[in-house]
């Protein structure tokens, strides 16, 4: 799998879209406002800059491409209003692999700055707003050019396939069951990856600068634990129903592995420590259900409680569609992704009666040492 062409979200506004499919992603950006204003508060206090450069990287597209953008805009206004300060030039850079859906952002940027405009009170300073294409684990910005850099469930995405993996069969992931090589193949990956990362961003971001990254992560270390890929495991469960009916190969199944690592926050510390560029300001663990709209009422009648649950199920495999399916079609062909997807839904509808399933999220604010 060339990870840099095929992976990208499901694009256009349709109903199978990352645009439409999202709301987890939208929670857990807003789980990380505080964090976010903490940070350009802080670097606009000790700076106060008359253009400031922020970096959406992994933005995808969508209702959330610029929701972070905004936050980040209101609050530098806020504070120039309070010092009586004339507004910065912002320049937002928006990044992400080349296969993303960058004209549906740039279709949405008029109506984005008419917005901007309603909810700020008085004029803002010019906003120039680019696309970047290209992979964050690289040089992808000039040097000290940045004041933020922003990325949300983006930075668990791993460059490649690990290699030397061929024996994690029935597995498309980090599985309870894949064997230990698969486990460090996966690990030491991750951390080639983010020490990559932050040794190009530590290049890119000013003295000062501020990141903030949230990652799709574990709480424990336990690499063999649910939270590490429990998700892709009820995947794996479908595809796997699909050998067995002749449907799709033994063989195409155990050479299909998802590039993703959902790190513990001990083992993300440790590479911003390794690599020495940045202080740890914020470390922070949250959890989000898999359904982004679970509301789950225990008193509610039993008939509310089951049409909730397969409304919930159809939900996250519709996100976990527009997240997998350019990968899924590209690795196995786009004639099993229905069916796939339907057996996936009840798989669901099954664990999600029976255990309580909800994603783990590790957040860290950095800060550009001297």
């Amino acid at each position: 799998m060339n990870v840099s062409q095929v992976l990208h979200m499901n694009g256009g506004v349709g109903e199978a879209s990352y645009s439409n499919n999202s709301l987890l992603q939208q929670k857990v950006i807003s789980l990380t406002k505080s964090i976010r204003e903490e940070a350009i508060t802080s670097l606009y206090c000790s700076t106060s800059p008359r253009t400031l450069s922020i970096a959406d990287l992994g933005c995808s597209s969508g209702p959330n491409t610029l929701l972070v953008v905004s936050d980040f805009i209101k609050v530098a206004e806020k504070l120039c209003r309070e010092r009586n300060h004339e507004s910065p030039e912002y320049n937002i850079f928006l990044n992400d692999l080349p296969g993303n859906d960058f004209n549906n952002i740039f279709r949405s940027l008029d109506s984005f700055k008419e917005k901007l405009r309603g909810e700020i009170e008085t004029e803002t300073g010019p906003c120039y707003i680019s696309g970047v294409p290209g992979s964050f684990y690289g040089r992808i910005f000039p040097k000290q050019s940045l004041h933020l850099v922003h990325s949300s469930y983006s930075l668990m995405w791993l460059s490649k396939v690990p290699e030397n993996i061929n024996n994690n069969k029935g597995n498309i992931s980090m599985a309870s069951t894949s064997p230990g090589n698969v486990l460090t193949a996966y690990y030491n990956q991750f951390r080639r990856d983010f020490s990559l990362f932050l040794e190009c961003r530590a290049k890119e971001v000013v003295e000062g600068g501020r990141m903030i990254l949230t990652f799709l992560g574990r709480k424990i270390d336990d690499m063999c634990s649910k939270e590490s890929g429990y998700i892709w495991e009820l995947m794996a469960m479908a595809l796997n129903d699909m050998v067995l009916e002749g449907i799709i190969e033994e063989e195409q199944l155990d050479s299909f592995n998802i590039p993703q690592y959902t790190p513990s926050p001990s083992e993300v510390k440790l590479e911003v420590l390794k690599e020495g560029s940045f202080t740890m300001d914020r470390l922070e663990v949250s959890e989000v259900n898999w359904n982004a709209l679970d509301e789950w009422n225990d008193f509610a009648c039993e008939s509310h409680k089951f049409e909730s649950l397969h409304d919930g199920a159809y939900n996250v495999t519709q996100c976990m569609k527009a997240v997998s399916e350019p990968m899924l079609v590209n690795h196995f062909g786009e004639s099993i992704i229905e069916d796939l997807f339907n057996r996936y839904q009840e798989i669901l509808i099954d664990r999600m009666s029976k255990e309580k399933t909800k994603f783990v999220n590790v957040t860290i604010l950095l800060t550009r040492k001297p």
